[in-house]
């Protein structure tokens, strides 16, 4: 008689949903229970949550606000622009005539390449069209029509047409593939700062710089800035990615998650003085 195959583990997630939950609290509850049985790991737990979530965020909880938004002004020269797109990399840019509430079109980097190869460049012939949307709306309905009309950003207005803020796809598919590393085992901690066993720190960035200062001995100035995070940031001067990583006053930073706007928490460890091993 031949034993029966091992389920899969879709088999056996299904079969442990087959409970039938009542509301998302208990499909939520499976969810965790599914992964503690090393049913799920936890990138599949986190996409899954973050599907779940997406239905109920709007664009105002994730969109970059207008304070933070990289803009053009029609009137400038490609001379007087190229600084800002070579800095901040980015593939699409808003542009505006005389207020920024204003805003024309979207001016792509890749279409800079015409200015470089000699032809005629004139800002406002390579606009394309702005997509405009409300703060209220949902981000599932956005990712959708994003799909169907091949748009990666949208302009965010206000109740009255005013400029809010600035939303891509990226935004929106970090919500449910965005950094995992730390989801479970740190973010949802009350503590801002916890040190492994190799004597490193992990640290959110919301942590002021005094509390990291008394807890590792350091002596980081908080004139500038008064989170980790924007001491971390100033040492960039971008937004940085996972994995990258600075040294600076006898310590090293390599940043564990962030996403297109923020750092969210950093690995710290004591720098390797190599010019006293190099003594030695």
């Amino acid at each position: 008689m031949r034993p029966h195959p091992k389920p899969s583990w879709l088999e056996r997630l299904t079969a442990l949903l087959l409970r039938e939950p009542e509301d998302r609290e208990q499909l939520v509850e499976l969810l965790h229970s599914a992964f503690e049985r090393h049913l799920l790991d936890a990138d599949a737990l986190a996409m899954i949550e973050g599907v779940l979530q997406v239905g109920d965020l709007q664009v105002r909880d994730v969109m970059i606000p207008r304070s933070q938004m990289d803009m053009i002004d029609v009137e400038d020269s490609p001379e007087q622009f190229m600084p800002l797109v070579i800095q901040t990399a980015h593939s699409r840019f808003p542009v505006y005539d005389g207020s920024k509430d204003n805003i024309l079109g979207i001016l792509l980097a890749k279409d800079l390449l015409r200015y470089y190869a000699g032809e005629e460049f004139n800002v406002r012939d390579m606009l394309r069209p702005a997509v405009f949307i409300p703060e209220s709306k949902r981000l599932n309905v956005l990712l959708k029509e994003f799909r169907a009309n091949r748009n990666h950003m949208a302009v965010v207005v206000d109740e009255y047409g005013g400029v809010a803020g600035l939303v891509t796809i990226e935004d929106v598919v970090e919500q449910i593939v965005g950094d995992i590393e730390d989801e479970y085992d740190f973010d949802e901690t009350e503590d801002n700062i916890i040190q492994d066993r190799q004597g490193r720190w992990r640290v959110k960035a919301i942590t002021p710089i005094p509390d990291l200062n008394e807890v590792i001995a350091s002596r980081f100035s908080d004139e500038e800035a008064d989170t980790i995070g924007g001491l971390v940031l100033s040492q960039f001067g971008k937004v940085p990615k996972r994995g990258d990583s600075v040294t600076f006053d006898g310590f090293s930073f390599q940043v564990l998650r962030a996403d297109s706007r923020r750092i969210h928490s950093v690995l710290i460890e004591k720098a390797v003085d190599t010019a006293a091993e190099s003594a030695e």
